[in-house]
């Protein structure tokens, strides 16, 4: 009989349903860096709906259990720079993002890929169709400026400038974070301070930002700054320099310091202005930036005829030479020459084969001028955009803006799924998949620049509380659930500009809004990431 009630009652057991659990995720015996800059403590982190339930003792049980003992639990990394407005509509999972421990993505330094009257929706088809991070935007004030005079040189009148505002405020509604601007690019080299302004004012109305990849990173960096402090202070807006650095190899010790002298003192005054960066030394753009600005001043179809004309080459050779001009940044010489100045994307079966090797080599090579080599690439790729990497930059620099406790971290690169071997469109930047745990593994553990607290810090609470992301960034109780767990020791990014395509190490396992993106190192496949809306109150009349 006793057999029989044992055998009964065991069945019962077996059919009974399992208890649920208390939360959806667990990570246990982790060593929690609260991305504030506080030390580590250990202890368990519980997920429940999205959020961070609890954080110490967890004595409940998870649907998924992570054991982290022997490595740390942070928040997810937020890229300040990101350029996937038009990408992660087609990589949505984010896989070059998320293998960083990126959970959250800063866009818009060329603005949206939709007008502003089209942003809303676009942003409601991104969430509808799923993505695999956090997203947020700019809206680029070159933007605005296009819709009513093309890409052409010239002031605005009142009624075109009028239409500017009326389209940034649109943008601001949809729930952009500010107005943007790259200012060594044509069409929006031509904007002037003043007419910034007028749009900063309009973005100053929600609180909102303006950021800028400035008129001149090299010899003019300081007048750049300062133009960016005015644009703060008369538009009403926080100021955000996108990239900081000293990309001029004669002021390689001495431009890098006086450019954090300066944002110091606006920031004494009271100017909220800070900057994000990536670390390394080398930049990439295109190489149509190597002619100066007046070539495009007609807009791009008049500024390709003028390349192909041999007395026109001649004109902007002497200006190469020369160094930069009032409007236009001289990369060739911010780079000491075209040495130093290496093919990137060629988009062109003529010169594919010189991808990764200096445009001097390649002018040698075809036993060409240097110059005439970039501009027949330019004019070979069309209408795509021949890409390069100017080697512009310090590493003594680098280590300057990055003790800053205003610098963030942003990769001025776009999401990608593709980790293997490059497509055919030319070499990536290693930024684009390895910018944030290098800040780790090289100021870090090697060169000992930062502490990890202050590097965890550095690309979490900072830069969450910079946007006004007021539930994420911080491993605390409530708080949005974008979570990471690294191994330190194993922590590496592995991308070199050699091997530009090539997933860090040490990252095994992400969470974004509490559900599992990597999971033991591999990709899940969800889709958890939202839009980030910035908040603003403007009636549809207002501009």
């Amino acid at each position: 009989m006793k057999l029989l009630i044992a055998a009964v009652a065991s069945l019962l057991a077996s059919a009974a349903p399992a208890a649920a659990a208390d939360y959806d995720i667990v990570i246990r015996g982790g060593r929690v860096l609260d991305g504030g800059g506080n030390p580590w403590v250990a202890a368990d982190v519980a997920i429940k709906d999205g959020r961070i339930a609890r954080v110490g003792q967890v004595p409940g049980a998870g649907a998924k259990e992570i054991d982290a003992r022997g490595r740390y639990v942070s928040p997810g990394f937020i890229d300040m720079q990101d350029q996937s407005g038009r990408s992660l509509m087609e990589n949505s999972g984010a896989e070059s993002k998320l293998r960083q421990g990126v959970t959250s993505l800063i866009a818009g330094e060329g603005g949206t890929p939709v007008p502003a009257d089209e942003i809303a929706g676009w942003f409601d088809s991104l969430e509808k169709n799923g993505i695999a991070v956090n997203f947020g935007t700019y809206y680029g004030a070159v933007q605005a400026r296009s819709k009513v005079m093309g890409d052409r040189a010239g002031a605005p009148t009142p009624e075109q400038l009028e239409i500017m505002r009326q389209e940034v405020a649109k943008a601001m509604r949809a729930g952009v974070f500010g107005i943007s601007t790259a200012l060594i690019y044509a069409p929006a080299t031509f904007q002037s301070a003043a007419d910034l302004i007028e749009l900063a004012q309009v973005a100053g109305r929600c609180n909102g930002f303006y950021v800028t990849h400035l008129r001149d990173e090299s010899d003019k960096l300081l007048p750049a700054i300062q133009e960016a402090i005015e644009i703060g202070e008369k538009g009403g807006v926080k100021v955000e320099i996108y990239h900081l650095k000293a990309a001029f190899q004669p002021g390689w010790g001495k431009l890098m310091p006086q450019a954090v002298a300066a944002i110091n003192a606006a920031r004494a005054r009271g100017v909220d202005i800070a900057a994000d960066m990536y670390v390394y030394t080398a930049g990439g753009t295109g190489l149509n930036v190597t002619v100066p600005s007046w070539v495009w001043a007609d807009g791009r179809e008049k500024g390709l005829e003028r390349l192909r004309d041999p007395a026109v080459r001649a004109r902007i050779k002497k200006e190469v030479a020369a160094g930069s001009q009032a409007d236009w940044s001289n990369l060739v010489v911010a780079a000491g020459g075209w040495d130093n100045v290496v093919l990137a994307g060629s988009y062109s079966p003529d010169y594919e084969q010189y991808e990764g090797k200096s445009i001097a080599y390649i002018g040698k090579q075809l036993k060409k001028d240097p110059a005439d080599v970039a501009w027949d690439i330019v004019l070979a790729a069309q209408p795509n955009r021949a890409s390069a990497l100017y080697f512009m930059m310090s590493e003594k620099d680098i280590e300057t803006a990055l003790r800053q406790p205003w610098t963030s971290i942003g990769s001025d690169a776009s999401a990608s799924d593709r980790m293997t071997a490059e497509d055919g469109r030319g070499r990536a930047h290693p930024r684009a998949y390895g910018n944030f745990p290098r800040v780790i593994a090289e100021y870090v553990k090697k060169r000992q620049v930062l502490t990890l607290e202050e590097a965890v810090r550095k690309m979490s609470g900072w830069p969450a509380q910079r946007m006004g992301l007021s539930d994420r960034g911080l491993i605390r109780e409530g708080m949005r659930a974008d979570v990471i767990v690294f191994d330190l020791d194993k922590l590496q990014d592995t991308a070199t500009f050699d091997r530009p395509v090539a997933a860090p190490t040490g990252i095994d396992d992400v969470i974004v809004n509490g559900v599992a993106t990597i999971e033991a190192g591999k990709v899940t496949g969800a889709r958890p990431g939202r839009v980030l809306r910035h908040p603003c109150n403007l009636p549809a009349t207002a501009r």
